[in-house]
């Protein structure tokens, strides 16, 4: 399995959605600390979740004992991440042969956010400082020995990694020399010798993303003139020199994901375009001549953005196509894989699963399946006898058939867009109750939908009964340019409107007691609970914001030093607010300046050293909300930061919104 692994770097990445944990401070308390809710009074929440409920917070929310299992290329050796007593997730390295196992990866404070095989002897692993988001590359023998930061740099973060094959080499980019700008650079995972591979100068135009070879060798890049322009360079393999490719505004998307080493012509590449189309599609491009080959795939309703190619064994063929429908969707095309999903499609019918691991010569599979009812199982897939054995079960103790329904919906929004989205619905629902409805939208905004699958927070509140709203809302990635562009400069305005009518829809299905509805989210969906509760206060009996936006101005101003490249976009996105029309507007959409307007409970979550929506801007929400007299939960934790990462505050944070739901869903 190629590793090619992207943390920043570009602009969609950069702008997704933002669910990352930030620093921790020894030194002053980030924030206001005066302000964050007693523990005491949080505990309090917790009484309120009276029931005889089969599941607890901790059976969806701890972590599995074991996870992340994957094969070494030679097939020699299973590696996997195990907790322990003190809930820290080690990887450990068994030895299929003997049986033997070593422990090769200790986690101690900090998480580790990801983990694979360099070699057939080596792993990698990548961490920050209580998630500051100075993310960090290292290396490390099977028993644990050798252990190597690959990036010893204070104050870097990593933008893509690429493992050269059958070398000692990784080719990452990173922010070192500018913290605005990435450059890449050939590391050698056993000693951490490191080279500087192409010069990053121009901060007004950054190279914003690197292509390289199966080689490692620099091929093409791409440049973010002044913010809003893609110029896509290429390499003429004859003269050395890097021709302009394609100029292309920002909103359209010509990516090269990568060259087609099937191919005799060392100048064709698989790339996502929607230059001469509304939804992304897959097409072999020669990039030599500037011209289209052939499409490969494309769909009438959903972007299609993702390949698997197969490795050096098989001559580098393209396996599968997959892309985010109704469901997740994979289109076999090798001979080779088509035989490998019509066994797996017999065997776990209305399941989804997907190869996660191999070996080199794809000797042995494991297959990760899942549903909306099932969080997750590993499996072994043996090509050669055609046989799949169960690996292990994420977390045997929910039980399928005590899970709710996961159903896609589709409605017309007020000024007539097709609107996605899907009800998480208790059995009482479907029994024909009106159930409480827990409304979710979802971070990002832009270019980020909601899947179907199995969703730990949806499925907890289903076991109170509670259904689950989440509605992919214009501006959401996946539908087409058209779909996302509709929604831009319409945060906090028609992209709310899409929720509301999102829950008029429930509401009109029968499922959902319309005095019993919440709103909760994270990232923009925060601020999207926060526009809920002033936008149609009635609407909402209560709301928690988990970092979320509560002043568009104060987030622009506190943008992390590598987003700085993209503010232009951001403007386009949000709003401009050197324009003194858009300013307006967004004072009007920033629900810091319109808290008279709120009048129902809210509850705040916030990480204390969140580099992306800084603490502040939860700071400020509560300190307006007491000041009008409301009594206002804040729950902070000072060791994480955009979403909380370590199980202990996993779990009081849903402890505690469950008890705050109860409390304002049952008040008389």
């Amino acid at each position: 399995m190629n590793f090619n692994t992207k943390f920043f770097g570009t602009a969609q990445i950069v702008l997704s959605a933002i669910m990352i944990n930030a620093q921790t401070s020894t030194a002053k308390l980030p924030g206001d600390p005066t302000l964050p809710s007693t523990k005491a009074n949080l505990e309090k929440l917790i009484s309120y979740d009276k029931g005889n409920f089969k599941y607890k917070v901790e059976d969806y929310f701890a972590r599995p004992n074991a996870s992340q299992f994957k094969i070494s290329p030679d097939g020699q050796y299973l590696s996997y991440k195990e907790k322990d007593k003190d809930k820290k997730n080690h990887v450990y390295v068994k030895e299929l042969k003997t049986g033997k196992i070593s422990k090769a990866i200790v986690e101690k404070d900090d998480l580790i956010k990801s983990y694979g095989w360099l070699g057939n002897k080596r792993l990698f692993f990548t961490q920050d400082k209580g998630g500051n988001e100075n993310i960090h590359l290292y290396a490390a023998d099977i028993d644990g020995k050798n252990l190597k930061d690959l990036t010893p740099f204070d104050g870097i973060t990593l933008g893509t990694v690429k493992l050269i094959k059958d070398t000692d080499f990784v080719v990452v980019t990173m922010n070192k020399n500018n913290k605005q700008i990435f450059e890449p650079y050939k590391i050698n995972f056993n000693t951490g010798e490191m080279t500087q591979l192409y010069e990053n100068k121009d901060v007004n135009s950054p190279i914003d993303d690197y292509m390289f070879d199966k080689d490692g060798n620099l091929r093409g890049y791409t440049v973010l003139e002044n913010g809003l322009t893609t110029k896509t360079y290429y390499k003429d393999l004859q003269t050395g020199k890097f021709n302009l490719l394609k100029s292309t505004d920002w909103k359209d998307t010509f990516y090269i994901i990568g060259l087609n080493d099937n191919s005799k012509n060392k100048d064709e590449a698989y790339v996502v375009t929607n230059l001469d189309s509304d939804k992304s599609r897959i097409v072999l491009y020669d990039l030599k001549k500037n011209a289209l080959i052939r499409e490969v795939y494309s769909n009438p309703v959903f972007d299609v953005n993702s390949i698997s190619l197969a490795g050096k064994n098989r001559n580098y063929e393209l396996d599968y196509i997959s892309y985010d429908g109704i469901k997740s969707e994979t289109v076999p095309v090798s001979k080779f894989y088509k035989e490998i999903d019509d066994q797996l499609k017999a065997e776990f019918k209305d399941k989804q699963f997907s190869i996660v691991s191999s070996d080199d010569n794809n000797d042995k599979l494991l297959v990760y399946v899942g549903s909306d009812k099932l969080y997750g199982a590993y499996y072994e897939y043996d090509t050669k006898s055609k046989k799949t054995s169960l690996l292990y079960n994420l977390m045997p103790q929910l039980k399928e058939e005590d899970m709710a329904e996961m159903r896609p919906i589709e409605f017309k929004s007020r000024d007539g867009l097709t609107i996605h989205g899907y009800i998480t619905l208790p059995k009482a629902a479907l029994e024909g109750k009106k159930v409480p409805l827990i409304v979710n939208p979802h971070g990002g905004p832009q270019g980020i939908r909601d899947q179907w699958g199995f969703n730990p927070e949806t499925q907890l509140f289903a076991s109170r009964g509670y259904a689950t709203l989440q509605v992919n809302f214009r501006i959401s990635g996946g539908y087409g340019k058209e779909f996302q562009k509709s929604g831009y400069k319409q945060i906090g305005r028609k992209a709310m409107d899409d929720v509301e009518d999102g829950v008029k829809y429930a509401i009109e299905q029968g499922w959902v007691d319309k005095d019993k509805i919440a709103i909760y989210g994270g990232s923009h969906g925060g601020y999207a609970t926060l526009m809920g509760l002033i936008k149609t206060p009635d609407l909402y009996a209560c709301g928690v914001d988990y970092v979320g936006v509560s002043n568009i101005f104060t987030f622009f101003d506190s943008f992390p030093e590598y987003w700085k490249p993209y503010k232009e976009m951001v403007k386009q996105i949000w709003y401009d607010l050197d324009n003194p029309e858009e300013a307006k507007i967004a004072k009007e959409v920033s629900p810091v300046f319109q808290i008279d307007k709120i009048k129902k409970p809210l509850f705040v979550v916030q990480g204390a050293n969140d580099p992306r929506v800084n603490i502040n801007e939860s700071d400020q929400i509560v300190n307006a909300m007491r000041a009008k007299g409301f009594e206002v939960p804040y729950l902070v934790k000072y060791d994480e930061g955009h979403g909380f990462g370590k199980e202990p505050n996993r779990l009081e944070l849903y402890k505690y919104m469950l008890g705050f739901f109860a409390e304002n869903f049952n008040k008389k």
